[in-house]
Order: structure tokens, then sequence, then C-alpha cells
């Protein structure tokens, strides 16, 4: 339905968009993914046509939108702030842009009911904005996007001024409505979370690039950087250099391991890496491989798992997960421990720039 191709764009002289290219198909819940600054606000306006690209194109169905004018896009854009008239009631607000379209008012009228019940607010169309609360407000701004029935919708942050319990609800919600509406969808967010409970795929962008491309499983199975697996909340970096290309070994200043091995990936001796260590990949029985040296830092119970805060003796700290107790069971903070990692919880990622914050 949508394709972008190639955008550049600079701001204040400084590249903000560096080649951005990606698409959304019939239907399909894209999220834009990405720390402030990433460009991901400036890329809505782009393909709502509030702003030019430097260079690249926008396409909707195979056709360039060069020179279409916004209205006649058919585009439904959200905020964060929902921008609604604190002046008018529920209606009114929904009401607007189908107003500035000058449908007919029986049509209106209709339209608007529509969209009230598919945000569950029928029975608050003669409600003041106003006196609504923050999730109510954000379901009208929802509304009112979708009333001109848009061919493309576009959320920008839309939960962001909400709390967290909240949002999760809402995002919840947001999710089966754009299914039941068959809406094709950006959304841009900061919270990986929030991306998750959405997104169809997730766009990750770094920098003004596309990081990763990809569903939300398989970018957080799969990170292709360091950077990315950081940015999703997977904090157990190490970083590193080959020393061996078959099988893979790596080494780094807590040891040398063996980590799970791609064979479609191509690494070379002496080549810097970072090495992911999933919450997950630790290991009770005993081995002589991929083995970490340390001591506890903290040892919790969290109903289906037992979080485990390990401090390697090399300075660095790691956060575990386990479902199991260790044997002798629940460890003492300050004991010192030899923990093994199974290979097939450390990935190797082409390149050494993310160390370990811990």
């Amino acid at each position: 339905m949508l394709e972008i191709k190639n955008i550049h764009k600079t701001y204040e002289g400084k590249p903000l968009l560096q080649g951005v290219s990606f698409t959304v198909q019939a239907g399909e819940t894209v999220c834009l993914l990405g720390a402030s600054g990433s460009g991901k606000s400036t890329l809505l306006r782009i393909i709502t046509g509030l702003e030019e690209a430097d260079s690249g194109e926008v396409f909707w169905e195979g056709k360039t939108l060069q020179g279409v004018p916004v209205h006649l896009r058919r585009f439904g854009l959200m905020f964060q702030d929902y921008a609604l008239f604190p002046h008018k009631n529920v209606a009114e607000n929904v009401a607007f842009g189908l107003r500035m379209q000058g449908l007919p008012k029986a049509e209106i009228q209709e339209r608007v009911s529509e969209a009230l019940e598919r945000v569950n607010l029928g029975a608050f169309a003669r409600r003041r904005v106003t006196e609504l609360s923050g999730g109510e407000q954000q379901r009208v701004a929802l509304a009112r996007a979708l009333a001109p029935r848009p061919r493309l919708l576009m959320l920008d942050e839309p939960l962001g001024a909400l709390d967290r319990a909240l949002r999760e609800e809402l995002s919840t919600e947001l999710r089966q409505l754009l299914h039941q509406t068959g809406i094709p969808a950006i959304y841009v967010t900061h919270d990986q979370e929030e991306a998750f409970t959405l997104a169809d795929r997730i766009v990750l962008l770094h920098a003004g690039k596309v990081e990763q491309d990809g569903p939300p499983v398989e970018v957080y199975a799969h990170p292709n950087t360091a950077w990315a697996a950081g940015f999703l909340g997977l904090t157990n970096l190490l970083p590193g250099k080959v020393v061996c290309t078959s099988p893979l070994q790596v080494e780094t200043r807590a040891g040398v391991f063996t980590p799970m091995d791609d064979p479609s990936s191509q690494w070379s001796d002496g080549q810097p890496v970072t090495l992911l260590v999933r919450p997950g990949a630790i290991r009770w029985d005993a081995g002589d491989t991929n083995l970490l040296h340390g001591q506890v830092s903290d040892w919790v119970f969290r109903g289906e798992f037992h979080r485990l805060e390990f401090h390697l003796d090399s300075g660095l700290t790691f956060q575990f997960q386990s479902t199991n107790l260790p044997p002798g069971g629940k460890l003492q903070t300050g004991t010192p421990l030899t923990i093994r990692l199974a290979a097939e919880g450390i990935l190797c990622l082409p390149d050494g720039e993310q160390a370990n914050h811990g």
C-alpha cells in the first residue's frame, strides 16, 4: 500500500534521515521504534505531506505522492497531545474534519456515531472534552482520526502522556481496533513494550537510518547490532573479538566463549564483535565451556521465575532469569558462584561498540 523509498532530510544543517526505506502492507500495523531525535516524527510529516524530503519519494499503491497536497492524500494523523478543541464537545471534535470536507450533515452524524462506537464512547457524544480522563481524550482523538475513513492511519506517540497501566490497557485495545478496521497504520513510539504489543512489523530507527526491519519476534530474537539489542532492553552485552572461526570462539574480558553460530554469518579472526547473553541463558548443570565467574549481587523471586543479578570478577554486572533453583536452593547475596551459559543463549553481533553498562 505504502512505500517509503530512500528518504533523506537535513535539520539545521545536520542529517536527520539518511536513506530511510520501508513498506506498509494492506491491513498491517508498522511501528517506527527509536529514541528521541531519530527522525520518527519528521518521517510521518513527510508521509502526510506536511514537510518535504530533501530527496527520496513516497508511493501509495505504486503511484508517487510527489506534489499531492495533504487533504488529497486521505491519511489520518493522531498526535500525542491529541489537539482537541476544549470549547467543543466530543461529537463536535470528532466531526471537525468531516465539516472541513463539506460532507452533508446526515453523513457527518452517521460517521461520528460510527467512530465513537468503535472506541466505546457512544454515550459520551455530548460531553465536554475537558470533563474526560486522559484515556477518554485519547479515544476521542482516535475517533476523530478514524471518522474520515482514512486510507492510512498514522499515530505519533499517542499514549505517551498516559501512565504505564493505562498505556498497557489502551495499547491492547488499539491493536484490536486496528485489526478490526483493517486500516494500515504507522505507529511511532520510543517504548519497545508498546511496539511489541501493537506491531505486526517493527522498523527500528537509529541515527536517521533503518537499523532493523522485521516482525517483533524476529527483531527481539535476532537483533542485528549491539545498539539494537541494548535499545530493546537486552543489556547483557560483552564486547570482544573473534579468536577462532571454526568453531566460533570469542575472547572477552570475562573469558573465552563459544556462542551459537549462524552458518550464514561470516566471521574473521580478530574481528571486533559484541556478545549478547540472553537472560535465560543460565544453566546449573556442570560443564567446562561458557563459564562466568563472580558473585551474587541479588536474588529475587518474581513469581514465574527467579531474577539473579550477577557481578562478574571482571567488574561487569549481568541480569539473569531462571525458572528453577540452583543446587542447594536459594542463593545469598555475596555468594561466590560459577555459572554456565548455554551456547544457544549467546548471540554474536557484528560490532564491538556497545559495552555492558552494569
